[in-house]
């Protein structure tokens, strides 16, 4: 899970760039095309670049696409303060603000995708609809083996890797690079979860999009859906109004390479 592989796409300049103030920092963003507004939140250690540099192209044909490198991330420069997921979220709320954006449908992939849970939870009058790719509400939404290995996780293992080549060429500070490990590594490390109760609650459309190997517990990720209401027989009432797609021999990594899987599953659930 610590691997990752550069983008190869075909490169497009954003509209506009820069910071925007969150809650003592300033968070990098980038905006593409015009429309309707998507955020785009990004898995651990990566950029905006090594996330979604294959999907920005094509969803900026049709919307306002605003991508944003969280805490420590990329542009975004490291900073001692506390992270934790309900301030990361309230960052994209305050980016929005920023951005004069009232409300926008929101993709995140995996720790991005625990944010996007977040975001939803404490703004859901600032979201249309959710993606989730990728990523759980709590700890045991994946298998015990990723759960041990996020507790074994160290800084040397992501040395000179594609993670710490993407984050070197952006990043304000690169001498901030182990202490961004740390900082990250200890929260892999510790137990979450966003409750039952408040992922019932979502009111918004939920798409949730995962490998079938990508070392997410499919048991959980059923309940979870079931949470949102999936999960009934649809010839005998209504079709629910969230999605659940199992990618077939996919991995965690791999199953963002999957650019036209993603692109069609966004397409079709995002009308």
């Amino acid at each position: 899970m610590t691997a990752a592989s550069s983008s190869n796409a075909q490169q497009i300049k954003p509209t506009s760039s820069g910071y925007a103030p969150a809650n003592g920092i300033e968070v990098y963003y980038e905006v593409y095309g015009e429309g309707m507004p998507i955020i785009l939140l990004h898995g651990a250690y990566y950029t905006i670049e090594l996330n979604w540099g294959r999907l920005i192209p094509e969803l900026a044909k049709t919307r306002k696409v605003i991508a944003i490198e969280l805490q420590g991330h990329g542009h975004t420069p490291y900073s001692d303060r506390k992270l934790s997921r309900a301030t990361l979220a309230s960052d994209v709320e305050k980016v929005m603000d920023y951005l004069k954006i009232d409300s926008a449908d929101v993709a995140g992939y995996s720790f991005g995708g625990q944010v996007a849970y977040q975001f939803a939870i404490q703004s859901p009058k600032r979201l249309r609809k959710l993606v989730i790719i990728s990523a759980a509400y709590k700890s045991e939404g994946w298998v015990p083996e990723v759960i041990n290995g996020f507790k074994k996780l160290k800084p040397e293992l992501f040395a000179n890797s594609p993670l710490q080549a993407a984050y070197d060429a952006v990043a304000p500070d690169k001498t901030k690079w182990t202490k961004f490990l740390e900082q990250m590594m200890a929260s892999a490390g510790q137990p979450f979860n966003l409750g039952d109760d408040n992922i019932a609650k979502i009111t918004a459309p939920v798409l949730i999009i995962s490998g079938d190997n990508d070392g997410m517990d499919k048991v959980e990720l059923a309940k979870t859906y079931k949470l949102l209401g999936g999960n009934v027989s649809a010839d005998l009432q209504p079709m629910p109004k969230s999605h659940l797609a199992i990618v077939p021999n996919q991995s965690h990594v791999s199953l963002m390479q999957q650019t036209k899987t993603i692109l069609d599953y966004l397409n079709g659930f995002l009308q």
